[in-house]
């Protein structure tokens, strides 16, 4: 039986080639989950935290953006719950290029679309006093939850009903 060696060489050059650029498309879609889940903290820089309160904060997480005027400034670095005032205490960590945060900043949970990623906003206020470490942002707009939306238009159709108004 007769050996090839050119042809096992390029046979081994082509499945090492192979298997390489499996690796780097391996690795390159790692990458990509990491940044489209919001895991990937590879360019994380930490800046100053801060806290808001809020009454509900529907499906906020770890990690969800923080943004101003629809700029990403920062990300949600803690969620607690207060048990003394019943609500949920949510550290903010702030970039360290976005020092001038008036402390009248108003903070509102929002999502993205109808039924996306909850994250928090900000609308600066006039102060011209800034937001430093461990500062608190006191006007809080809690999470819109459309579950209770529903209810409340459900159970005021069920009164009207029950009262005979309506159409």
């Amino acid at each position: 039986m007769e050996i090839n060696v050119a042809n096992s060489r390029f046979s081994l050059l082509t499945e090492a080639a192979v298997g390489a650029m499996m690796l780097l498309g391996g690795i390159a879609l790692f990458f990509l989950a990491m940044q489209v889940s919001n895991l990937g903290g590879f360019k994380r820089v930490s800046g100053y935290q801060v806290e808001a309160r809020f009454d509900n904060i529907g499906g906020l997480k770890v990690r969800s953006p923080v943004t101003m005027a629809g700029v990403r400034i920062g990300e949600v670095s803690s969620i607690g719950f207060d048990a003394t005032t019943y609500e949920a205490v949510v550290t903010l960590d702030l970039l360290p290029e976005f020092n001038q945060v008036p402390t009248d900043t108003f903070a509102k949970i929002l999502t993205q679309g109808i039924l996306g990623e909850q994250y928090i906003g900000l609308d600066p206020g006039g102060s011209e006093q800034y937001l430093q470490q461990d500062s608190e942002i006191t006007m809080t707009q809690s999470a819109f939850v459309l579950e209770e939306i529903v209810g409340q238009f459900l159970f005021s159709k069920a009164e009207e009903s029950a009262t005979g108004g309506g159409f």
